[in-house]
């Protein structure tokens, strides 16, 4: 991950300092480069070289002091990202992020809304990055006046806009081809505004009928079609598994290899791998098929590109009595990921603030244990 806010922050002392190596012949055209991690390495060999040279310009020798000191070294730039425990001090090798639906229960009764929720994850938990439910604000996607004010309200607070996770927009897997076009055009403002807010994806679902292939095949379409479209806006999509065939690990792997474009992945969550309930149109009624959720994730991870924490129930000893964190969140690591894990409590057993503190308290645990 890029440190991006202390490139803007620096951006300003890393053009005067080109621009003044440039001129003394010291840097070509070809030097001009602005990743950190190059930058650095390219002054350090510079002020090596031509140590009398540089030092003779008093502003160019305090510019190139500032950069140095303010940006991470090539080696340190992913360790740059990555909450940190309170209990150690350690920097975990992911970084943490607050769901929205987290909150649902509060939002569907009034007691506060889409706007208040990036204060309230920064005030009330400490978590600086959120991730929107276009639910909470359906008809506010290309409501620009309302969209620069959540944008305000996150940037007032230091708060990250990850994605938004979109829902009741049809489905990209649809047998109907007109269906599955207009599906994928309902998502484009979603795309729009993820783009306004400065996420960097949104979450969508795969869902169709017919035959594992049929929908496997639509969905790919479907998504290829969309994905396409969000790349011209610089937003990736990502596929949640949420029940039915995308519950299933192999299946949406064999979708992401149809769709085969780098701006589409996978949300992996850790809860939702529920291929067929006993009443289909019951959520909330019992599972009669179970993918594995241990190996589902791990077949996710090579495509995933954010990560859900789900949690519903705590024992004494803080642990989730769903899933092995340790385990899950080693698989996470192994692969290789160093992105948000967002907390996603659906339990009803503790209050929505209280479950959000549990999920959190055991990321920090369990994260700290493996970083």
């Amino acid at each position: 991950m890029q440190p991006d806010t202390v490139c803007n922050n620096t951006a300003e002392n890393q053009l005067f300092l080109h621009r003044q190596l440039f001129r003394q012949g010291i840097l070509k055209a070809k030097h001009f480069y602005f990743c950190p991690a190059t930058l650095i390495f390219t002054l350090q060999i510079f002020l090596l070289m031509h140590r009398r040279t540089f030092m003779k310009d008093t502003a160019i020798a305090a510019a190139g002091a500032m950069i140095l000191s303010e940006l991470p070294a090539c080696a340190d730039s992913k360790k740059a990202f990555g909450a940190i425990d309170p209990a150690t001090g350690k920097r975990l090798f992911f970084d943490i992020s607050l769901a929205e639906w987290s909150l649902h229960r509060s939002i569907f009764a009034g007691k506060m809304t889409n706007l208040d929720f990036p204060l309230v994850a920064k005030k009330d938990y400490g978590i600086t990055a959120v991730e929107y439910v276009n639910q909470f604000f359906k008809d506010k996607a290309k409501d620009t006046k309302y969209l620069a004010d959540l944008k305000m309200r996150c940037d007032d607070n230091g708060v990250k806009s990850v994605l938004i996770m979109c829902d009741g927009e049809g489905y990209l897997g649809d047998a109907d081809a007109a269906k599955r076009t207009q599906a994928v055009e309902n998502h484009y403002k979603w795309v729009e505004a993820a783009k306004y807010l400065g996420c960097f994806c949104i979450r969508v679902n795969a869902g169709g009928q017919g035959s594992a292939e049929q929908v496997s095949d639509n969905a790919a379409d479907g998504l290829r079609r969309l994905t396409t479209f969000a790349k011209t806006h610089g937003i990736s999509v990502i596929v949640e598994n949420h029940g039915g065939y995308s519950s299933n690990g192999k299946w949406l792997v064999g979708v992401m290899k149809k769709v085969n474009m780098q701006e589409c992945g996978i949300l992996p969550d850790f809860g939702n791998f529920c291929i067929r309930r006993e009443k289909e149109d019951d959520w909330g009624s019992p599972c009669a098929e179970q993918y594995d959720r241990y190996l589902g994730t791990q077949e996710f991870m090579p495509f995933a590109k954010d990560v859900s924490a789900k949690a519903h129930d705590f024992d004494a000893q803080g642990n989730c009595t769903d899933t092995d964190y340790r385990r899950m969140l080693k698989i996470v690591k192994d692969a290789g990921y160093r992105g948000y894990v967002g907390i996603e409590y659906e339990g009803d057993k503790l209050s929505e603030p209280d479950g959000i503190r549990a999920t959190l308290a055991l990321l920090h645990k369990v994260g700290a244990e493996l970083s």
